[in-house]
């Protein structure tokens, strides 16, 4: 169970196994694709506070859903008893001041780890009644708007963050903490990429850097929509080679060893679609030295758009990177500001810099082309608005999409007051 407190309020949740909630239940959640969550609010305000149920999960199921998703041949009168049961185990929506609300919401079950966000706002009407009267002092600022983020691991023993341990990373070594200057120093000077495993041959480029410590680094992703992913073992290459067989969907997939630092990534986050074949995935390495007191891990980001065979890979398989690898570097920044997780970013050079007309290769022949800067980002663990975002000034980086257009596609960007070329605008 993992608890927060914001003003006087204090937020608890615990996502049940499937076999507690088999057990406490007494129905098979798990093989209804169905995920059991606790929620415990103490609310010592003195203001009454809404839970938005759908800022948790839009595909959230009420207790009457989950009544027919249930695996079992029931009468009519025992049905009609489940769905009470159930409603009876679930949370209120309305949070009563100076008391204790509990309950369970029911969620689609995920795999590898799920960021609970947990908001709760005042009650409208007497928000608006307060206003009315001009009276700020019952309604504080803070109160409008209490956002309390946990992310909850669900280990099954084979993700790759389930042996992440940084304190043995650089045992017995004292990292130096660089100061700015010193820190864009050392990333300039970084490889360009990531290697095959013996270091013979370059990969795809080290186009990312992240400032955080590792949990900060795994809630932050976690929240802002990335997955944890498999190891790469005989059970999770069976589950590959089958979702890419049907064209099914395997949110967790491995992501395929490359080496930095004279070892495979320490592990792997990924962004999937419905089908094995596309996806948004990235690497991360803990570096040898410190930013500022904190950690740095170094990365590599790409999007997965295709399948060919290769005789490099241990499922005779691999994915097509998108070439434009700056669009899902950006992607990946956006995906972090768009949940207020950036204190400041910046781009700094040392990655490999390639044109469309020539092109740069990974180790499996996929071409890629890049304005060769990496994005660093330094996480923040509160809330930051984008106007409070701050930018390390270091390198501007290409507008991605622009830099893989032709010249045919100048005619979509004019100045105000002229009429489009060549074609009508629709």
């Amino acid at each position: 169970m993992q608890s927060k407190t914001l003003k006087d309020v204090t937020v608890s949740v615990a996502i049940l196994t499937d076999d507690a909630a088999q057990e406490h239940f007494g129905f098979d959640f798990g093989a209804a694709g169905l995920s059991a969550v606790w929620l415990s609010i103490r609310n010592e305000s003195a203001l009454k506070l809404w839970f938005m149920r759908n800022a948790l999960d839009p595909d959230i199921f009420s207790p009457d859903e989950v009544t027919l998703m249930l695996d079992g041949h029931y009468s009519a009168e025992q049905q009609e008893a489940i769905r009470q049961f159930l409603r009876n185990k679930s949370v209120r929506v309305l949070m009563e001041p100076g008391m204790i609300t509990e309950g369970f919401v029911y969620l689609p079950k995920v795999l590898g780890g799920r960021y609970i966000d947990i908001r709760l706002a005042p009650d409208a009407f007497a928000v608006e009644m307060a206003r009315r009267r001009g009276d700020t002092q019952s309604l504080p600022h803070e109160y409008l708007d209490l956002r309390f983020g946990f992310s909850v691991p669900l280990p099954d023993g084979i993700f790759d963050y389930e042996r992440l341990d940084p304190g043995h990373t650089y045992a017995g070594r004292s990292l130096p903490s660089l100061s700015e200057a010193e820190f864009r120093q050392r990333l300039e000077s970084l490889p360009c990429c990531a290697f095959n495993q013996d270091g013979s041959r370059e990969g795809d480029p080290l186009n990312l850097v992240i400032v955080g410590e590792s949990d900060d680094v795994l809630n932050s992703l976690s929240r802002a929509g990335w997955s944890f992913t498999h190891r790469i073992t005989p059970e999770s290459i069976q589950k590959l080679v089958s979702a890419a067989a049907s064209g099914g969907s395997y949110p967790v997939a491995p992501v395929s060893g490359l080496y930095a630092f004279e070892r495979k990534q320490d592990f792997a986050l990924q962004r999937s679609r419905r089908n094995i074949v596309q996806r948004n995935h990235l690497r991360l390495w803990l570096a040898p030295f410190l930013y500022d007191g904190q950690q740095v891990w170094v990365g590599q980001i790409s999007r997965d758009i295709g399948i060919k065979l290769t005789p490099e890979s241990p499922t005779l398989t691999t994915h097509i990177i998108d070439p434009e690898v700056d669009l899902t570097r950006e992607y990946f920044l956006h995906s972090l500001l768009a949940e207020g997780l950036v204190r400041r970013f910046g781009f700094v050079s040392g990655s490999r810099r390639a044109n469309p007309d020539a092109p740069a290769v990974n180790l499996t022949d996929d071409p890629y082309f890049s304005d060769g800067l990496r994005l660093v980002v330094e996480l923040s663990t509160d809330p930051v608005a984008y106007r409070d975002v701050r930018n390390f000034l270091w390198e501007q980086s290409s507008p991605p999409l622009a830099e893989g257009q032709s010249e045919a596609a100048r005619r979509n960007v004019r100045p105000i007051g002229t009429a489009p070329k060549g074609q009508d605008a629709p």
